[in-house]
């Protein structure tokens, strides 16, 4: 049985989250851009840059350590992704980066007549390195469309996905509307036309439970700044599709396994707060009641947090409903909370939404306005070019944070 978190421990453990202005405690519902970290992440990349600095591969104490530490982190990454193999998992810049640098190698084999499908609910790191990749192909770019309520629609896959089709890029949630996109079926699709499949999971990442076995992808990528860690970047390919990709390489790199995909020397402070960000996710899921592997803990850890993010989400949703004039974009009806996550843009209808994140920030709210890089998402629902005002929820918020944002855009939207 899976217990409710205690969220009281679980702020103690971000000291982030203690940050004071005017005599009141600071609002961190920018968690779509980036994540607070607990004090274990920041001691994890304190500890190996004091006692273990040096490069993999050597024969001394300290590379050895790094050598450690880095075989640990890609197990404890594949766990958190849900892979059985750790040199399935490539460490990078951050996602947009990685995203990048696999299109131009996969872009290789491809060919003018060839087609390359996206959506237009994605974030730009999972659109525009496609479309670039393609137009220097010579390749076609063809979108799969997206409907009001931010959904996508699946009619328009299987016309979009067909015998021209290499690669599908999908995103597993939407950063702007939190939509949870059905990535399995798409995925399915492309496999029906030997098309391979590429997931962009970065807003999923903190939220619910990554299971690639499941989904069906052949690659998915995230950022470890997103689920509680620093600014690292994942890449998760299947292990006979990296291993056959002709990559670019300096010729003393390994031609097999993760290190082949890694140019030049790791960020391996980054790496050793990732490990640190995924075993304090392992922790949380042994304190709710998950037993046995970090499979296992890792799972009861995010079947707390959903639970908890649901309540919070149901009560964001049904105050800003009661707002006048504000419209919600996406999914707003509560009985079909398990369709998002709980990421909340809206539009506000007598100020802009920079102006009203301006509000929050002078009363030490921290939100986002814009288009939150979800540039056809936004041109789709005709939010161009003032965008939405995101709130996002994370395990750490409660539900007087929810209260008190909710009082201030009742009196700011009057």
């Amino acid at each position: 049985m899976v217990h409710e978190l205690d969220v009281p421990a679980v702020r103690r453990r971000f000291p982030g989250l203690a940050r004071r202005g005017d005599g009141r405690q600071a609002v961190f519902f920018d968690g779509p851009a980036g994540s607070q970290v607990p004090t274990s992440v920041a001691d994890a990349m304190r500890d190996w840059l004091l006692h273990s600095n040096a490069n993999h591969g050597g024969a001394f104490s300290t590379s050895r350590a790094t050598d450690a530490m880095v075989h640990d982190a890609r197990a404890a990454c594949a766990d958190f992704l849900g892979a059985s193999d750790p040199e399935e998992v490539v460490f990078g810049a951050n996602m947009t980066t990685l995203t990048f640098w696999l299109a131009r190698q996969l872009a290789r084999t491809w060919r003018p007549g060839d087609e390359v499908v996206v959506t237009d609910s994605d974030h730009d790191a999972n659109v525009m390195p496609w479309v670039l990749a393609a137009r220097d192909a010579g390749c076609q770019v063809r979108r799969i469309a997206v409907r009001p309520d931010t959904t996508l629609d699946l009619d328009d896959a299987r016309a979009k996905i067909g015998p021209r089709t290499r690669l599908v890029a999908v995103g597993l949630a939407s950063n702007l509307s939190g939509t949870i996109h059905p990535v399995a079926a798409i995925a399915a699709m492309a496999r029906a036309h030997d098309a391979l499949t590429f997931v962009d999971a970065v807003h999923f990442a903190p939220h619910l439970r990554i299971d690639v076995r499941t989904l069906g992808a052949d690659f998915l990528a995230c950022s470890a700044y997103k689920f509680f860690g620093p600014h690292v970047g994942l890449l998760w390919g299947r292990r006979a599709l990296l291993e056959a990709t002709t990559v670019d390489k300096v010729r003393p790199s390994p031609d097999r396994g993760a290190e082949k995909w890694q140019t030049g020397t790791a960020n391996f402070a980054g790496i050793a707060g990732t490990l640190a960000a995924v075993q304090y996710l392992e922790r949380l899921g042994h304190e709710v009641g998950g037993g046995g592997s970090r499979s296992q803990a890792l799972d009861a850890a995010f079947v707390a947090i959903e639970r908890h993010e649901g309540v919070l989400a149901h009560r964001l949703l049904a105050g800003l409903a009661a707002i006048p004039g504000l419209r919600i974009v996406g999914i707003a009806d509560p009985a079909r909370a398990a369709e998002r996550c709980p990421t909340i843009s809206f539009v506000p209808a007598r100020i802009r939404p920079a102006a009203l994140a301006e509000v929050l920030a002078q009363r030490h709210v921290h939100a986002w306005a814009g288009n939150s890089y979800a540039v056809a998402l936004s041109q789709a629902l005709g939010l161009e070019p003032h965008g939405v005002l995101r709130l996002g929820l994370l395990h750490y918020n409660t539900g007087e944070e929810v209260d008190h944002v909710l009082d201030l855009l009742r009196s700011a939207c009057r």
